[in-house]
């Protein structure tokens, strides 16, 4: 039997199979464009995939007799363009791409718990280090204030030409330009954010210390409950 080339593996791409860290221990974990979940085999946790590429079984009507029940996340779609455009503007910094992919998956993992506009938190989490290209080249800085100040721009342009509303491209611009200095927002989409990118930060920042010192920054620093849980488990356990 000939298989449909959408979901034939003969067709794919480098990157269609690729590695994000489990939100639950920072483990590896493997995962295949149209996989929705896989469970991680070191903490047991059931991760979602955020770069679920389903292909033809989006819209074909023999998808299920072809790959069995899906139900794919509404939101897919958008953030697969936003994902495509996101990788344009970095081009090859794949440090800058899997930053953005990592707090993509953080972000629904607290989105699920502490709810929110799915597409206002995903487009932020994909976005929101958008300027950092055009901050080096004009200021010959990475610096968060000079992001804040690029990236919604280019962002705005991005959803604009998706055809996202108004308010959905307001709101996740300004969670662009809050991201690192927090200064007039604090929407549940605009915390989950936070809480995301420094799941991804925090190592880095605070490298070292003993765990009553990092338990007092996470609680300090993040501003879900659930981020929080996450964090503790991740770096003060």
């Amino acid at each position: 039997m000939v298989r449909c080339p959408g979901q034939d593996q003969r067709f794919w791409k480098p990157g269609d199979i690729f590695e994000l860290k489990c939100p639950g221990c920072g483990k590896g974990l493997e995962f295949w464009k149209d996989e929705p979940d896989r469970k991680c085999r070191s903490c047991g946790k059931k991760v979602r995939n955020p770069r679920i590429d389903l292909g033809c079984a989006e819209w074909c009507q023999y998808a299920e007799q072809c790959i069995g029940s899906i139900t794919p996340d509404g939101t897919a779609a958008i953030c697969d363009k936003l994902i495509t455009q996101m990788k344009a503007v970095f081009d090859t910094d794949q440090k800058r791409i899997d930053h953005a992919l990592s707090v993509l998956n953080h972000a629904g993992y607290i989105l699920a718990d502490e709810g929110g506009d799915p597409i206002v938190v995903k487009a932020a989490a994909i976005l929101h280090d958008i300027g950092i290209h055009e901050a080096e080249k004009k200021h010959n800085s990475a610096a968060g204030k000079y992001q804040e100040i690029e990236g919604p721009p280019i962002a705005r342009q991005i959803m604009a030409d998706l055809d996202l509303d108004d308010k959905t491209i307001d709101h996740v611009c300004k969670i662009i330009t809050n991201h690192h200095s927090a200064k007039d927002i604090d929407t549940i989409e605009f915390q989950i954010l936070w809480d995301a990118d420094w799941l991804i930060n925090f190592p880095d920042e605070f490298a070292g210390g003993d765990k009553d010192a990092t338990a007092k920054r996470i609680d300090r620093i993040f501003k879900t409950k659930t981020g929080r849980q996450m964090a503790t488990k991740l770096f003060a356990a």
